[in-house]
């Protein structure tokens, strides 16, 4: 409880400054009476229109990207898996390619997120199909892998081909990863899809700790492996796309954030869904103020400075475990 009262606060925390930071240089006071108000003008506009959506797009994402992946984790039992094993987020990020590449995200307002979420709902059914009704975790982590594969081979390709080089340059910024220019009409549009996709995660709890016994195990204590597989996939499905739909690739939250935390919670895969949110919203919302900060000229994205703390702490889980395995 203390573990999640302190991470609660940790949050709070950085969801304030996230509110307060930025290069308008706006006075704490009149930055939050604006927010509650409305009024004062520009002032009010910039913490509406620009920060709000800002601030909860991370809180919401991390919380996601640090579920999804403790989530994930627990299920396949597998300190290296993460949400962009199995596939959803590279599909989303295909369709929100196709959706640049053709012109729809510049004629329509919204055609890049709902096509990120046709791409995760297609790759979702893919994936069921592949691995089947019954399959086990080596299933669900082959058919992720070919997904994944395919999505990915797909979005080169669209960028091989693509006539328009701004097309290509937007198509790369926007994989990179980012939180800048959002509104509340994108939080609106992801919201539902993210609270829906964790609340399916978190029934998992239960499930995730029968599972540290071994399938069979599980299936002992009457858990229904072949329900909780689904109700995994479409958590992911839900959550991931939608955070992908809205922010582009961020990834590493959902492979650094449970490692982190795992060794508070008494390694109980039930007990580090919780903390693998709110600490997964604490990772993300101090990586974006953090671009705020380092180069603000020079619109650092989210994405490469998560890549950048992230794929170290990856290689030193490698090295870890191999030493244990020596």
């Amino acid at each position: 409880m203390k573990l999640l009262i302190s991470l609660a606060a940790l949050v709070v925390a950085l969801f304030f400054v996230s509110l307060l930071t930025g290069p308008a240089g706006l006075g704490m006071g009149d930055s939050l009476a604006a927010l509650i108000t409305g009024e004062g003008g520009p002032v009010a506009l910039v913490m509406q229109e620009i920060r709000l959506p800002r601030a909860l797009l991370g809180l919401m994402i991390g919380a996601a990207l640090g579920l999804a992946g403790a989530a994930m984790q627990g299920f396949l039992r597998n300190p290296l898996a993460e949400p962009g094993l199995i596939g959803i987020s590279s599909s989303a990020a295909l369709g929100a390619v196709i959706s640049l590449q053709t012109g729809l995200a510049a004629a329509f307002a919204f055609a890049l997120p709902l096509a990120a979420l046709a791409g995760a709902a297609l790759s979702c059914a893919l994936l069921l199909a592949m691995a089947g009704p019954r399959g086990g975790a080596l299933a669900l982590i082959l058919a992720g892998i070919a997904i994944s594969a395919l999505s990915g081979a797909l979005s080169a390709l669209v960028l091989n081909l693509s006539p328009n080089p701004f097309a290509a340059a937007e198509i790369v910024y926007w994989m990179m990863g980012a939180l800048s220019d959002r509104s509340m009409s994108h939080v609106w549009l992801a919201a539902p899809f993210l609270l829906c996709g964790m609340a399916a995660l978190f029934s998992l709890g239960p499930a995730l700790d029968g599972l540290t016994l071994g399938e069979d195990a599980a299936a002992s204590l009457g858990i229904d492996l072949a329900r909780s597989r689904l109700v995994l996939v479409l958590g992911t499905a839900l959550a991931i796309g939608a955070s992908v739909a809205v922010a582009g690739a961020v990834g590493f939250i959902g492979l650094v954030v449970p490692h982190l935390l795992r060794p508070l919670t008494g390694a109980r895969p039930a007990k580090l869904l919780p903390a693998a949110a709110l600490g997964g919203a604490a990772m993300l919302l101090a990586a974006d103020i953090a671009t705020r900060l380092i180069a603000p000229e020079r619109d650092l994205k989210l994405g490469v400075l998560t890549a950048l703390v992230g794929a170290p702490f990856f290689l030193h889980l490698i090295w870890k475990l191999r030493r244990l395995e020596a």
